[in-house]
């Protein structure tokens, strides 16, 4: 049997680690509070966005513009988009794998990878990591996601990219976080809705003219997509997190309970072979 000393130094070490726990699990619940605040504010900006860009590109006929131009996709780029810590449950790994579904049958691909545990992932296996992104920090903002999306825009008008998507995981809700691929470029403009699409040269004027807005247009929106995926990541991130530290918690806690009982069944054998010793020292001396 276990001795009693080292059990009592080891449910001591599973406290101590169990309050790291429990701090790391308040620390995410206040961090993914904030983030889902976010996401839920940058949705509406978003859907809006889709929506006029479906509108205008409803009214406009053989507009040309560099984000527009379809190529034979040879050259492929991926955006992967994941934590900079670990700790977080099957998050990082999902994303990842998710992203090596993708890419291992491209023969020329390139990564841009967002987080360090995806920089450190596709590195150590010899792709193409193009350019990395690490320590965005945990305040999004649309400045961190203008610089990347600039950078993308830029390989592919310049015929660097043929295509281009991007891998993160989508935010449903505390406990669930979905991986996802959406494609950025070529940019594809979606359909306007039934009615709107009809009534749209009539109810719209455009100034200077519907081409020029849809130039504008295009590059806020890959850089909306990439900042939506950004704040759904971390997200996610958080809530993913702040689930794994309440289970180590509630796993120390069962921890504990089998060792304090172990613990308690040495104490009274040891406690049971000192009183048989005496009773057996004292018949031995009558």
């Amino acid at each position: 049997m276990a001795n009693i000393r080292d059990l009592r130094r080891r449910i001591k070490s599973i406290k101590s680690t169990q309050q790291i726990t429990k701090a790391m699990k308040a620390v995410s619940a206040a961090k993914m509070r904030r983030a889902q605040d976010s996401v839920i504010a940058a949705r509406p900006y978003a859907k809006r966005l889709i929506g006029v860009l479906g509108r205008v590109a409803s009214v406009t006929s053989g507009v040309r513009h560099p984000l527009l131009e379809v190529r034979e996709p040879k050259k492929i780029a991926y955006v992967v988009i994941t934590a900079d810590r670990g700790l977080c449950g099957g998050f990082n790994a999902n994303v990842i794998r998710k992203a090596f579904t993708e890419v291992r049958d491209i023969p020329d691909v390139s990564l841009i990878c967002i987080g360090r545990k995806s920089r450190d992932y596709f590195s150590k296996r010899g792709y193409n990591v193009v350019r990395q992104y690490v320590g965005l920090g945990e305040n999004i903002n649309a400045g961190q996601a203008r610089e990347i999306s600039q950078y993308i825009i830029s390989k592919y008008s310049e015929g660097e990219f043929d295509a281009v998507y991007v891998v993160y995981s989508e935010f449903v809700n505390v406990m669930v976080q979905r991986p996802i691929v959406v494609k950025l470029l070529p940019a594809e403009p979606p359909k306007a809705e039934q009615g709107e699409k009809a009534a749209g040269k009539a109810d719209y004027i455009f100034e200077p003219s519907a081409d020029e807005v849809m130039a504008s247009l295009l590059p806020k929106y890959v850089t909306n997509t990439v900042f939506q995926g950004l704040l759904e990541s971390k997200a996610g991130e958080h809530s993913a997190r702040m689930t794994a530290m309440d289970n180590a918690t509630k796993n120390a806690n069962d921890m504990i309970a089998r060792l304090t009982l172990t613990m308690n069944r040495a104490r009274q054998a040891a406690i049971t072979k000192e009183i048989s010793e005496i009773v057996g020292g004292a018949a031995a001396l009558e």
